[in-house]
């Protein structure tokens, strides 16, 4: 094709994209404004079901898929999923973009309705508007202009909206790839729109560890704390020998992944949680608590650990200093549940993928892309561990540190952005003659 051809068919492509951004600031809404909070998994279904009349209207075969028996799932949360895939006019690789529908708890702090979805000063306010659904709106933007403008591009271009990505992915992504949709014979690229900036090209993610303590003592009465044994006092201790010993240990680690920020190129761990003694009331019981010892206390662990690390080291420096206690401290005993595992995952900038998009940022906004790497765990463990497919980065608008926090929003300049940087990279991967 002839250079004059090629530039007018790519200045279709960003009148595409032009043309569709007041769609893109409604679907953003749209998204944000079905409240798929996770836990408990609320309204699954509805988003499934508004991505299945907007993907089918545009040409695509769409399946939604219940993750049966997996994590979570029950009859009242059912863990729905939706995969829309759209073939081409010819044979060739397939190009997917996954996104998870789930959102976190809302938390205090804001100041507009987190499902509502404002427009303000050209940001979308809500929760999941960065996280990720503002990706997944950009994602089926730029998809939808590509096709529009290249009605006979080769191979295939899927899109998917995935359950429990904030709770671990294994009723989204890990369930579909246990069954083969991402096998590398089926799909060869994908893109994760999270939110790791509009100039970043995400590489892989550190490893997790996450457990469960608990120490022990004897029930008896509060008046009388010397007749029991206080197990809140011993998860203390755990504490303070966390701090005096682990902590200090895991800030001189450091990773040659281009983690981001920089606070997470160390070893990092945080307690997520610690409840001792009597169970909590409802809010409407008005009583006072018993008068008791408490002879239980729980902790939960939230330890990210970085690819130079093993991860039955990352186990044994816990129970190492527990089993110390256990010897050093009289009465004090402990349990530890592990609740989860994940390894790190990093694939080579120089993949398909990731030279394709890194390409484009550098062609849209005039600047080298950044290949980072996230500081927690997103869904491309599962692509990677279970589908064995390497070929997969994270790449989409947001700012990071923006994940999780009140008054969430994601700019719609950045949406754009990335919309244009993702169609033509489309426009690279499966159309062989363009570049």
């Amino acid at each position: 094709m002839q250079d004059h051809e090629h530039l007018a068919e790519l200045s279709q492509l960003m009148e595409a994209i032009a043309d569709r951004r007041d769609d893109l600031i409604a679907l953003t809404q749209d998204l944000i404004r079905i409240p798929t909070l996770n836990p408990p998994g609320d309204c699954y279904r509805d988003i499934c079901e508004y991505l299945d009349l907007r993907l089918s209207k545009h040409g695509f075969s769409t399946e939604l898929i219940r993750a049966h028996g997996a994590p979570g799932d029950s009859e009242k949360y059912p863990r729905w999923n939706v995969i829309a895939r759209r073939e081409g006019k010819f044979s060739g690789e397939c190009v997917h973009f996954n996104s998870h529908i789930d959102v976190v708890e809302v938390g205090s702090g804001w100041t507009a309705d987190p499902f509502g979805g404002a427009l303000i000063d050209g940001k979308i306010y809500g929760r999941g508007a960065c996280d990720m659904k503002g990706g997944l709106a950009a994602s089926i933007i730029a998809a939808e202009a590509f096709i529009a403008t290249y009605p006979e591009f080769h191979g295939a271009i899927e899109i998917s909206g995935t359950a429990d990505e904030e709770s671990g992915g294994y009723g989204g992504v890990a369930y579909l790839a246990e069954k083969g949709f991402f096998d590398p014979k089926r799909v060869q690229h994908v893109i994760i729109p999270e939110p790791l900036n509009k100039d970043r090209v995400c590489l892989g993610h550190r490893g997790g560890w996450w457990a469960e303590i608990e120490t022990f003592g004897e029930i008896a009465h509060g008046s009388m704390p010397f007749l029991g044994d206080c197990a809140v006092r011993h998860m203390s201790a755990v504490i303070s020998k966390f701090e005096a010993d682990l902590f200090p240990a895991m800030a001189q680690r450091r990773t040659e992944m281009p983690v981001v920020p920089e606070g997470a190129r160390q070893s990092t761990m945080n307690i997520n949680s610690i409840h001792g003694g009597q169970p909590e009331q409802d809010d409407d019981y008005t009583g006072l608590p018993a008068h008791c010892v408490p002879d239980s206390c729980r902790i939960v662990i939230d330890r990210r650990f970085l690819v130079e690390e093993n991860i039955e080291d990352v186990r044994g420096e816990v129970t190492g200093l527990l089993d110390q206690m256990k010897n050093d401290r009289p009465k004090f005993d402990y349990a530890l549940r592990e609740l989860n595992r994940v390894l790190p995952s990093m694939t080579d900038k120089s993949a398909p993928i990731a030279a394709s998009i890194a390409k484009q940022i550098e062609k849209v906004l005039g600047k080298e892309a950044e290949f980072v790497a996230s500081p927690g765990s997103y869904d491309q463990k599962h692509i990677d561990r279970i589908g064995k497919l390497k070929n997969c980065v994270a790449y989409g608008p947001g700012i990071l540190e923006l994940a999780h926090k009140p008054d969430e929003y994601i700019g719609v300049a950045d949406m754009m952005v990335s919309v244009e940087v993702m169609a033509r990279s489309l426009a690279q991967l499966l159309l062989p003659s363009k570049e």
